[in-house]
């Protein structure tokens, strides 16, 4: 359905190191650069890319705007989540399920140095999210 998901970032640099830590957690790697302007990660062709906007300003906290990424497991959402704090982030909600969503909604929330808020999600099996 959707085939691409494209986010502004100041500074191409400083966001690429950022983005390759934490989508490496879920399977993505950085597979196509346009100098000085995109750089597209995905798993096997460019599905995430971040586009330099240079006069942008730091996205507003309550803008509502977020993009979620499927997470293989729980692990992964983990793993994404300590790579965003490791590599300048910050969490705006810690790996956990999210009842409030589905009782299997195992989810955690960052945002990049921009301000962009980025969620990676799992869904357990019945079983395991009580």
């Amino acid at each position: 359905m959707i085939d691409h998901v494209s986010i502004a970032v100041r500074d191409l640099r400083k966001a690429e190191p950022f983005y390759a830590a934490v989508l490496a957690p879920l399977g993505m790697r950085k597979l196509r650069e346009w100098p000085n302007a995109a750089i597209g990660f995905g798993k096997t062709y460019p599905e995430f890319w971040i586009n330099r906007r240079e006069g942008i300003a730091r996205v507003e906290q309550d803008s509502g705007v977020h993009i979620c990424l499927r997470a293989t497991d729980t692990r992964a959402v983990e793993d994404f989540h300590a790579a965003a704090l490791k590599a300048g982030g910050t969490s705006d909600g810690a790996p956990g399920v999210r009842a409030q969503y589905h009782s299997g909604y195992y989810a955690a929330f960052v945002r990049d140095p921009d301000g962009n808020r980025i969620e990676a999600v799992t869904f357990l099996r019945e079983e395991a999210a009580k």
